[in-house]
């Protein structure tokens, strides 16, 4: 059953349809930074915008900071928001898990499909790599993002095998086929298979790159380098299943694995701070965090 506050943010949620053609997807975007740029947001000790190796990212760094840093990768169908929209987000994050977080800014289809995305998360890795130390920075290392971003995050972490040190995703968006079951979900949720279908249509310039596992981790042959991974899944969102195919196959590839299903939640609540259910995840997330960087 979806609980009632978060079936009246469905009700409510007026988002235009991204598929029409000549839809102004930059003046969205800018629409859609303004408004969560208004909303109340926590202090943080200091917030630094970082250029890494050409990638864009802001520094939340906390109050009584641990050692450890958390490189975190925004959803939005890869398309969509940006790290000003994820800025209150980032700031839940960082104070919840005491540790740095590093927002990454990278570049999003239209204009920039597959592999800008996951190529920008490896410059950011090499950055790090190399400048971590000078600004103190050092590590160790934690993966973290959202939807598309947990998509971004799960590959990056694929593709620097040993440098993440933990995984947390919330909600991965990996199948570009949408051929789970949970798609059912889809329209009551108001995240439906059309709208997914043309964020992949972005994403992917080609048929082959559906194929490829950076874009769909979830053909990866390599899941069992991966570190501990925390994987949380909503009951009525389309990408529940997908989610939890993952944690069911990095459990049988010996990977260190918790997996949890959100009751009566749909996709997109996590960074939703006005939904019951926000903060016990944020703070789960954090607490994994922390138990793999201590």
């Amino acid at each position: 059953m979806m609980y009632p506050e978060v079936r009246a943010a469905v009700e409510a949620d007026d988002s235009p349809d991204l598929s029409v053609p000549g839809f102004d997807i930059a003046a969205h975007r800018e629409k859609v930074r303004r408004f969560n740029l208004r909303q109340p947001r926590e202090d943080v000790a200091s917030v630094e915008d970082v250029d890494a190796d050409g990638v864009r990212c802001r520094l939340y760094t906390p109050a009584d900071v641990r050692p450890g840093l958390v490189v975190h990768a925004h959803g939005g169908g890869f398309v969509l928001n940006d790290i000003d929209v994820h800025d209150q987000i980032t700031r839940r994050l960082a104070n919840r898990v005491r540790r740095p977080v590093l927002s990454v800014d990278y570049r999003r289809p239209p204009e920039d499909p597959f592999p800008a995305a996951p190529d920008d998360m490896d410059a950011v890795v090499g950055w790090l790599r190399r400048e971590g130390v000078d600004r103190d920075l050092a590590g160790p290392y934690a993966a973290h993002g959202d939807s598309a971003g947990a998509n971004l995050a799960l590959v990056a972490a694929l593709r620097n095998p040993g440098f993440f040190r933990v995984v947390a995703l919330i909600y991965p968006f990996l199948d570009p086929r949408c051929a789970f079951p949970s798609w059912a979900e889809g329209a009551a949720s108001g995240f439906d298979r059309s709208e997914a279908a043309w964020y992949w249509e972005q994403y992917a310039p080609t048929e082959a790159d559906l194929d490829d596992p950076d874009l769909a981790p979830l053909l990866s042959r390599e899941l069992h380098t991966l570190p501990p991974t925390f994987v949380a899944t909503a009951e009525h969102d389309p990408l529940r299943d997908e989610g939890e195919e993952l944690a069911r196959r990095l459990a049988e590839a010996g990977v260190e694995t918790v997996g949890i299903r959100c009751l009566g939640q749909v996709h997109g609540f996590w960074r939703n701070a006005q939904l019951t259910a926000s903060e016990p995840l944020v703070r789960q997330v954090a607490g994994y965090l922390d138990q793999h960087l201590a």
